[in-house]
């Protein structure tokens, strides 16, 4: 699984009680199935007793299958699904802080304006730059700063939802 190019990029989703140790259980089961996983994302839902858990990972139709019969299998999970790109909505948040200097700044807040990006902090050394969007965007605009000078950046991984408006009575968080 070492190379990304054999292999095809997931989205799952899981729905689980907001609940002590839940996290830890889900978190464990990829350890001990020795997956890889790309970005782990969870929160709270709009109903306080559940979490909702966006995975990215990159594998094969295998390595698919079982994560998604193993979670469905664990005492809190809801339920558990698949995610077809080409139907869901994508996003991911970053901030970025990079080197503020009179020969770099004005092609920070063009690269910003262009990636419809806001700067949140501004001193005389660095900006802090708050980037929303797809994963490529993301990636991309990383690419614009580091001639720039990147100091530091974090990410918080992807979250995504269903585009089909046909829900099922079992779906509805709550009920």
């Amino acid at each position: 699984m070492d190379n990304f190019s054999e292999t095809k990029r997931y989205v799952i989703a899981a729905l689980v009680e907001n609940k002590y140790g839940v996290l830890a259980r889900v978190s464990g089961l990829f350890m001990r199935r020795g997956f890889n996983i790309d970005s782990l994302t969870v929160g709270e839902t709009d109903d306080p007793a559940y979490s909702r858990i966006t995975i990215t990972l990159h594998g094969d139709e295998f390595i698919r299958a079982q994560l998604i019969n193993q979670l469905g299998k664990l005492y809190n999970v809801k339920f558990v699904e698949e995610l077809d790109q080409t139907q869901s909505v994508e996003r991911e948040l970053m901030l970025i802080k990079v080197k503020n200097s009179p020969e770099n700044r004005s092609e920070v807040m063009a690269a910003a304006e262009i990636y419809r990006a806001k700067i949140i902090d501004y001193n005389p050394h660095t900006l802090c730059v708050e980037v929303t969007g797809e994963p490529a965007k993301i990636n991309a605009f990383i690419e614009v700063l580091k001639p720039l000078g990147i100091i530091e950046l974090c990410r918080t991984g992807v979250v995504a939802l269903e585009r089909n408006d046909s829900i099922t009575e079992d779906r509805i968080y709550g009920e």
